[in-house]
């Protein structure tokens, strides 16, 4: 309704015009009831015409002509035909508005022939008609060169939209090839070593039992270990190959962590503050990651150690946190690995922040912290 609202009060102005007009002009003849219910029906056919260009067209030209014939207001009789033309025009009916037009023209110039006095020469008629056909035909070009507009921005929209989609269709597949990539090379490089490693393991397992033996808790730990690491792969794997999540890790599974690396040889304790919550897929993932990649930094770099592994929940933010009581010093120089940088980069890209930092007395520190109530 409020994009009719322009329609209706240039109806209610073109009428005020017109029964202004008709009061003024010399050769007007008095305006009656009728002539005003004529007004008013153009204005409101001026007020739909938006949504019905052509009803409005005939509804507009038949009141003004009728009221040219009555009242005689001049050209001003015009003006509502020639606006609801362009707008027909403008909506695609051609017919229609060239139809109006001619009906118009032809009605308006027999009323002036007719009541033309004897004096009055015919070429004033005649430039009157040529002036009001020229306003029509610029009426009937300009909208059908407004609706060509509109086609042309519309289908550039479309075309816009189109390659925006083929990009994005075309990014979607580079990402899903490079993902087989991927796998195909973790697949070739890993799985193949891992196993190796696995069934080594459980051989030397094997033997040292047949012969009475009780393996030790270092190869335990290595068959145990080799046995996650390919139990995981595969699942990365299998992520890689669908773009659908497989079963990813998450904090509920550190207390699997901390035990297979006491089964290495390092005492390790789980402390959790807080109650547990479900946490956002990636968050819980993440947080998985750095107790796994501080975990094995300690069991490869601290030597004689302990760990201590807290996670705190709390209500705005998830923080892990991983200490041991190893070689590192407050005055050794730390050169971060590829781990720590992944570390990093996995914290920082969910908008968390991570410290890793030799401590006061000895040992080294992990600690991630996750924001969970802001913007991901």
């Amino acid at each position: 309704m409020r994009r009719d609202l322009p329609y209706a009060l240039s109806g209610l102005a073109l009428g005020g015009l017109l029964l202004g007009n008709a009061a003024l002009a010399p050769d007007a003849a008095p305006v009656r009831v009728v002539d005003v219910f004529l007004v008013l029906a153009m204005a409101a056919g001026l007020a739909v015409c938006r949504r019905y260009p052509v009803v409005a067209l005939g509804v507009v030209t038949a009141a003004m002509l009728a009221l040219h014939v009555r009242v005689h207001p001049g050209v001003s009789a015009a003006f509502p035909v020639l606006g609801v033309a362009y707008v027909a025009a403008w909506r695609g009916h051609r017919s229609a508005t060239v139809s109006a037009s001619l009906v118009f023209l032809g009605g308006f110039l027999a009323r002036d022939i007719s009541v033309a006095p004897a004096d009055r020469p015919g070429q004033l008629i005649v430039e009157r008609t040529a002036l009001l056909l020229g306003w029509f035909v610029a009426a009937n070009v300009a909208g059908l060169v407004a609706r060509q507009r509109r086609a042309y921005l519309e289908q550039v929209e479309q075309r816009a939209i189109e390659a925006e989609r083929t990009r994005e269709e075309m990014a979607l597949r580079r990402a899903g090839e490079e993902r087989l990539r991927i796998a195909r090379d973790l697949h070739d490089s890993l799985t193949h070593s891992i196993s190796v490693i696995k069934v080594q393991a459980g051989i030397a397992v094997h033997l040292a039992r047949k012969h009475g033996e009780e393996p030790s808790a270092t190869l335990l730990a290595i068959q145990e270990a080799s046995g996650a690491a390919m139990r995981e792969l595969r699942t990365t794997l299998d992520v890689l190959r669908s773009p659908t999540d497989g079963d990813p890790v998450g904090l509920a599974r550190v207390d699997e962590l901390a035990e297979r690396t006491r089964a290495a040889g390092v005492p390790v304790q789980v402390t959790v503050t807080g109650p547990p919550r479900d946490l956002p897929a990636e968050v819980d993932q993440a947080g998985y990651r750095v107790v796994q990649e501080a975990l094995t930094n300690v069991a490869r770099h601290a030597g004689p150690a302990t760990a201590q592994i807290h996670v705190e929940y709390a209500p705005a933010q998830l923080t892990v946190s991983v200490a041991d009581d190893g070689h590192a010093s407050p005055d050794r120089t730390m050169t971060p690995g590829v781990g720590l940088r992944g570390m990093r980069e996995r914290v920082t890209g969910l908008g968390g922040t991570l410290r890793a930092a030799a401590r006061d007395d000895h040992g080294f520190t992990v600690r991630a912290t996750f924001p969970l109530d802001g913007p991901p």
